[in-house]
């Protein structure tokens, strides 16, 4: 297989991509240019709880077709799931410093990202060494079932519903955060077919 079509190299080539057009996203009148870290933070863990969601609905299926590709996809999508996650938390530091001038480690929903985040590795630690394929999917499942369960119920200080973004009215604004999440997608799906690769 040519390179250029490697899963590896088009995830690169896409975080390069997500990275300049973050670069240029459209200012917000009250955080100005450092609006740009909160498009971006608010993309990646979207991207990494649709992978969770995904890699559950894999595993479901799974579990109900006894299907052992859905199983290596569950796994595969978990493990993305959980490196979008990991990595969505430095963002998320970075977002606070920038726009509120201190971080805010008590907050909330960071509290019970954290939380997720060590559970989450620990938990894919496990099941890679398990390597049992219905294990596997059926953590998934529980995973994120847990996760929307528990985030559902959490108090908001800096994440206020409705998303600001969405309901802000402004249509460059909306359009290119939903540009950011259609790339932190892609991503997630290049970093699962990497994970597919090196379990085969």
């Amino acid at each position: 297989m040519s390179k250029f079509k490697s899963p590896l190299t088009s995830l690169f080539i896409t975080i390069i991509v997500i990275a300049l057009l973050a670069l240029f996203g459209p200012e917000e009148q009250s955080l100005g240019s450092n609006v740009r870290i909160v498009y971006l933070h608010g993309a990646w863990v979207l991207a990494a709880e649709l992978a969770f969601l995904a890699a559950g609905l894999a595993g479901l299926l799974a579990l109900i077709t006894k299907r052992v590709a859905l199983h290596s996809w569950s796994a595969a999508l978990g493990r993305s799931g959980i490196v979008f996650w990991v990595t969505y938390l430095p963002l998320s530091l970075w977002a606070m410093q920038a726009n509120w001038n201190g971080l805010f480690l008590i907050e909330p929903r960071f509290r019970l990202a954290l939380i997720f985040a060590v559970t989450g590795v620990l938990l894919q630690v496990g099941l890679y060494l398990i390597n049992i394929g219905w294990v596997t999917s059926l953590a998934n499942v529980i995973y994120i079932s847990v996760l929307r369960a528990v985030f559902a119920t959490a108090h908001n200080v800096m994440h206020p519903p409705p998303s600001p973004i969405f309901n802000s009215g402004n249509y460059a604004i909306i359009g290119f955060f939903l540009g950011l999440i259609v790339l932190s997608l892609l991503a997630a799906y290049f970093l699962t077919r990497v994970f597919l690769k090196t379990s085969e």
